[in-house]
């Protein structure tokens, strides 16, 4: 009996000890904050796939362009149409007679183009400039005298012009058709592709 009273405190000692180490690893108590991750578990990332874009659509925001500056490069460009040039001229408020259509990259070349209306004083357009946006400032590299027209971008990376087609004794409002034109850069420059008239309701 006196040799079990002396074993009790050893073994109660030894049975204190076991569980701090039991603690001291982890294994008895919770610890704050990350564990290291299992690698057998760990999932892998997905990869991710880079977004496709397509030739012509622009996809991010567009760049701007300011049309006090198309106006002046377009007064100091020799080919440009003189009927053009008049408007231009005698127009102090640029957005009276210029305002900005859709931006595209029919050049392939990952830098936007800007399409820039020219119209009256009541809207009416009358032509559209392609405007290439460089680090000289906006040069025109392509332009068309056209009634009302729409702009788009193809998904091949064209250029499509929608325009109201006015015969000689058509009024104002009511055109008797529309053209639609399909242009594609070159290399050099703007060359229409294809034209198919469409008649009015």
């Amino acid at each position: 009996m006196r040799m079990q009273r002396l074993l009790a405190p050893a073994l109660a000692a030894v049975a204190a000890l076991s569980v701090l180490a039991g603690c001291g690893n982890g294994s008895g108590l919770r610890v704050e904050g990350a564990e290291p991750a299992d690698s057998s578990s760990a999932t892998a990332p997905t990869p991710t796939t880079a977004p496709t874009v397509t030739p012509g659509v622009r996809s991010g925001p567009a760049s701007t362009v300011s049309l006090t500056q198309v106006r002046t490069n377009l007064l100091v460009d020799k080919g440009l149409d003189p009927n053009a040039r008049a408007i231009l001229t005698n127009c102090t408020v640029i957005s009276r007679c210029l305002s900005q259509g859709p931006t595209v990259d029919v050049m392939h070349s990952g830098v936007p183009q800007q399409v820039v209306y020219i119209h009256a004083l009541e809207k009416f357009v009358f032509g559209v400039f392609l405007i290439a946006l460089e680090p000289a400032g906006p040069r025109r590299i392509w332009s068309l005298k056209v009634d009302q027209p729409t702009i788009n971008a193809s998904p091949q990376g064209d250029l499509v012009v929608e325009s109201e087609k006015f015969e000689p004794d058509d009024k104002p409002c009511c055109p008797s058709g529309r053209k639609v034109e399909v242009y594609r850069w070159d290399g050099r420059q703007m060359t229409r592709v294809s034209s198919t008239d469409q008649k009015g309701d």
